[in-house]
């Protein structure tokens, strides 16, 4: 099993077989509108523009699951994104990303990509470890996504190469792609 065997919900509501980026190097993210990262929409761009003549893709999943930071609609996340960032690489459907209903693909990439912390390096890493170690004390300690921004990085062949926590540099992120193109 990798990611091309699974299918996800468009923003208008049909569904993707994600078969049809076989071959391409993937970066799927979950994120959020209303978040302390949201600004990282404008750097997902940049790389999504910088490299997507050469076999690479954005993927973008919003989800209102940390603390309901993505409340709106579909298609104003839509807007928002496009509008207020520039937005071009495809967003998908509201989606959850942790929990009972923990869409599939996000399942298989939680498993096969488990959390391995925050960079401490970080000025948010305190205020995130806060806020889920008072949820959770021993939160560290499962898979799940722990918050908007958590980027999984996808081989040509399907398969989960990295997972990078909404800390991480998008340098090392970047490195990552340019080794897998």
């Amino acid at each position: 099993m990798n990611v091309y065997d699974f299918h996800v919900r468009q923003m208008n509501g049909k569904e993707l077989d994600l078969s049809v980026y076989r071959g391409n190097v993937l970066l799927i993210v979950n994120t959020a509108s209303k978040c302390g990262f949201t600004p990282q929409f404008e750097d997902l761009e940049k790389l999504f523009q910088k490299y997507r003549d050469h076999g690479f893709m954005v993927l973008g999943f919003p989800c209102n699951q940390f603390h309901e930071q993505d409340p709106e609609s579909n298609d104003k996340i839509a807007e928002f994104c496009r509008y207020n960032y520039g937005v071009t690489f495809p967003m998908l459907a509201k989606t959850n990303v942790k929990g009972p209903q923990t869409e599939p693909l996000f399942r298989y990439l939680t498993n096969a990509r488990g959390f391995s912390g925050f960079d401490p390096d970080h000025p948010l890493t305190e205020k995130l470890q806060e806020i889920l170690s008072s949820e959770d004390p021993h939160y560290a300690e499962n898979p799940e996504i722990k918050w908007n921004f958590t980027k999984f990085v996808i081989d040509r062949e399907g398969e989960a190469a990295a997972r990078y926590e909404p800390t991480a540099s998008m340098r090392e992120i970047e490195s990552c792609i340019k080794e897998l193109l």
